[in-house]
This record gives structure tokens, sequence and C-alpha cells, in this order.
């Protein structure tokens, strides 16, 4: 997700410029500190950045190896797709995730109480976005697991290619759930109880839920990548607006790790820490 670092950035610059019109804005059920919450965004800079580095370091597979691939492999949950490809259910993966990484906090500019604290609200919509990055581009970055159309006969010149060992987890479905189920949690926050909040969430859950349809379909993904990719964009888009709400008194805090296990495993997640 390349293409999310640089909107994020720039999303994050705002945040300097939203203290000079602190005056003008609407009450926030939300508490933010330009000195932790901007580390943090920097910290899951640092982590999508070190992904991406890892990602480079993976090796394809060659013909010989992919001619050793078998489906009945591939645990039962998820052989249904294996072998699967298509160009077009890629496209409408696509365009179902990148355009919505822009819609989402931009229809929440649309609202009276969140316009008056957009400085604040985007600042957290990146943490969140950009944390569902750190996450995705170290978890392809530290695992191997061979995307569904490799077990099949098509995927261009792409089959032997790194990219190729990316299918754990998915990282379309999880970005465009981060995106989503923030947009519906801070709609609820800003406007307790406003009409048509039923619609709001059902799409929240529909448009991520379509995306992670497009990627089995299209055969970049298997069933269980998109159910891990849904839960963390999900998760993310819901408790990183929770965590940051006022008069909660939590005491809590949200971060990825990663790391190697005793079994000398790598791992990646997220630490939740609270205050007892």
């Amino acid at each position: 997700m390349k293409q999310f670092l640089p909107f994020a950035l720039t999303a994050t610059l705002t945040l300097g410029s939203a203290s000079a019109i602190q005056a003008q804005q609407a009450p926030s059920p939300y508490k933010t500190s330009f000195a932790v919450d901007g580390s943090i965004i920097a910290g899951e800079a640092v982590l999508s950045g070190l992904g991406l580095y890892l990602v480079q370091q993976k090796s394809g597979l060659n013909e010989a190896g992919q001619a050793l691939l078998n489906k009945n492999d591939v645990p039962k949950i998820d052989r249904f797709s294996a072998g699967w490809y298509s160009e077009d259910w890629q496209l409408a993966s696509d365009l179902g995730c990148y355009p919505t990484l822009v819609i989402a906090p931009a229809l929440l500019a649309l609202n009276d109480n969140v316009r008056g604290r957009y400085g604040q609200m985007l600042g957290l919509y990146v943490q969140t976005v950009l944390g569902a990055d750190a996450l995705f581009t170290m978890s392809v970055g530290t695992t191997t697991r061979y995307r569904p159309y490799l077990y099949g006969t098509e995927g261009g010149s792409g089959r032997g290619g790194k990219i190729a060992t990316n299918s754990f987890f998915a990282g379309h479905t999880a970005h465009t759930a981060a995106a989503t189920f923030f947009a519906a949690k801070a709609m609820h926050d800003f406007n307790p109880g406003y009409k048509g909040e039923a619609f709001v969430w059902t799409a929240a859950a529909a448009v991520p839920a379509f995306v992670a349809y497009s990627r089995i379909k299209a055969g970049k993904h298997f069933l269980t990548d998109n159910l891990v990719g849904y839960t963390v964009g999900a998760g993310l888009g819901i408790l990183v607006p929770q965590l940051h709400k006022t008069g909660e008194k939590m005491g809590a805090s949200l971060v990825p790790i990663q790391g190697v296990n005793v079994n000398g495993y790598a791992y990646s997640g997220l630490l939740l820490t609270k205050k007892l």
C-alpha cells in the first residue's frame, strides 16, 4: 500500500495548522496529543517502511517450485479458490479500496460537528489506516504464503515475483475496513443517535466485504487472508477512536509490535496496555 504513504504524510501535517483555529472548532469526543499521537504515527510509518524493506528481501518461486505446488496442501477452508485468477476482479478490488481511503474522510468533512474538529479527526484517521498498513507490511514482510493463483496456470510475469508470496494477510481488505469502520465510528461519536446510523454501519461493513470478495475472485488472497485483514482493519477502525475518547479514563494505549518468538517464528500484532 505504498500509495497511502504520501497521503498519510500530507494529512499528518494538517495537525500543525489545526491549533491555529482551535477557537472555532466544535467540541470533540476525542482527546489527542500532538506529541503522543504524532510519535505513534511516526512509529507506524517506520514499521511500514521496515515491512516494505523486508518484502524486497524475499525471493519468488521459480517454475520448478511452482510445479511442486499442490492445492491439496491448502487448508480445506481455503482450497476452493486455489488456482483462481482474474484481472477484472483485481481491478474491482483496486477500485473498491483506493478511492475509499480518500472518500471515507472526505464524507466526514460534510458533517458540521466533524468539520469543526477536522484536523484532529484526520490525524486519528491517519493513525488508524497507517496502523493497518504497518501490520500488513510487517506481516507480508515476515511470512511467506503463496497467492491462490500460483496453484493454477495464470498470473503472467507475476507468478515468479516476490509479490506472489504476499498472500497473508489481505492488505486491500484491511485498509478498506480501517477506513470505513473509522468513518462510521467517528460519525457515531460526533453525532450520537443520528438518523441513518444503521445505514452508515451497514455500508462500512459492506464495502470491505466486497473488496474481500474481489480479492478472492482475483486469486490474490484466500478466504482466511481476508478474514484476518477484515478483522485487523475493522478492529483498528473502532479501537483507535475509542481509545481516544474523552471521559473514558481508560488509561490505555494501542501500538503495533513485531518480533520473533521462542520457536524462531516471526510475529506482528498490536500491544494493548491499560493502567490498573
